[in-house]
């Protein structure tokens, strides 16, 4: 018979292949998100200085072995934030006028650790401490004994005079002739020269004893003032006051705090409150004769201080042009050269008060 079967097959549907585009696009994102993540996680050799913490000065201080008495008022010391930046990061703080962007070769030494950096930076803010502590009593009355052999070279910022003419261990005794026994007061004594300037450092090294020119160049952090470019330390530091004082910094490192320090030393110990009830912002290093030196960031911290509420921001002649630059309207920005001066200006604020 015949086979009636058909020869022919049901047809299948034709196979339907996916577009590629959503596999490259995916791809695409995939890497860019790979590539964000790298530059989030990549730290640029730069800093961002940004207002920080304004503490109570008072707050801080504990004194035994005199009568003190109540602050009506406050003094605020001043500080700044420092953080490491990012490829984000730093085109934020690029953008933001209370910021500041600096090398970071330009605070710290590339040849500092952080953890080298930061020990460093609580030493000068114990040198700060007893510095403003030797200051205040001394402006009080007390008799007050401060010893130290010299200024210690603890660290060498590259690409200053300082590299290659000192070293670490260094033992500076005198500028120009003049001694100096503590660091703060080689901080001082370098700032009273301009840029440009060329001092003689007398320098203990080993066993011996050099002459060591140094011509000043412009400080990486503070504008038109004059620096080495070394860590100073005061060498076998010996402190002895009648009363004690303490003051806790916490965490807070570096020397700039000194002014503050030693106005709150001072109004805790005068029976009339210094600040006549008065809201007083301020920034300087303190050295042993009383000398306000300058400071970094100046502007940062006047932003700070105008946040805090201040009425009056005292900052060290050497850093005044700059501070009238932060964009901050109502408290009066008051330059200041030594600390006989800021007591003088608080002094007659009494009649504002």
């Amino acid at each position: 018979m015949p086979d009636h079967t058909s020869s022919l097959q049901p047809s299948r549907p034709s196979e339907r292949r996916l577009p590629r585009w959503p596999l490259a696009v995916g791809s695409m994102l995939m890497a860019l998100a790979i590539f964000v993540v790298l530059l989030w996680n990549i730290e640029l050799p730069y800093l961002a200085w940004s207002p920080g913490p304004t503490p109570e000065v008072v707050d801080l201080l504990t004194v035994e072995g005199a009568e003190h008495y109540p602050v009506e008022g406050d003094l605020y010391m001043l500080t700044i934030s420092q953080q490491s930046l990012n490829v984000y990061e730093l085109l934020a703080a690029l953008t933001d006028p209370q910021v500041d962007v600096l090398e970071r070769i330009a605070v710290r030494p590339i040849d500092v650790t952080e953890e080298e950096y930061q020990r460093q930076s609580r030493e000068r803010m114990d040198e700060s401490k007893v510095a403003a502590i030797s200051v205040a009593l001394d402006r009080l009355g007390y008799d007050v004994t401060v010893e130290g052999d010299g200024v210690e070279v603890v660290s060498v910022l590259e690409g200053t005079p300082a590299e290659g003419s000192l070293v670490a261990g260094d033992i500076i005794t005198a500028i120009n002739g003049v001694p100096v026994f503590v660091g703060t007061d080689a901080v001082s004594e370098i700032s009273a020269y301009a840029v440009g300037d060329t001092i003689t450092l007398t320098v203990s090294r080993g066993e011996g004893v050099i002459e060591v020119p140094i011509t000043l160049v412009e400080h990486t952090q503070n504008k038109g003032q004059p620096m080495v470019g070394f860590g100073p330390a005061t060498h076998n530091p010996r402190f002895l006051f009648p009363i004690e004082v303490e003051i806790d910094s916490s965490n807070i490192g570096g020397p700039s705090a000194g002014l503050m320090y030693t106005l709150a030393i001072i109004d805790v110990l005068t029976p009339e409150d210094i600040t006549h009830g008065l809201r007083i912002a301020g920034t300087g290093t303190i050295s042993t004769n009383g000398e306000v030196g300058a400071i970094g960031g100046v502007r940062q911290k006047v932003v700070g201080a105008a946040l805090s509420g201040a009425q009056y921001i005292l900052v060290p002649e050497a850093n005044y042009d700059e501070a009238l630059t932060a964009d901050v309207k109502g408290p009066e920005i008051v330059a200041v050269g030594t600390i006989d001066e800021a007591l003088e200006f608080l002094g007659n604020l009494q009649d504002a008060a």
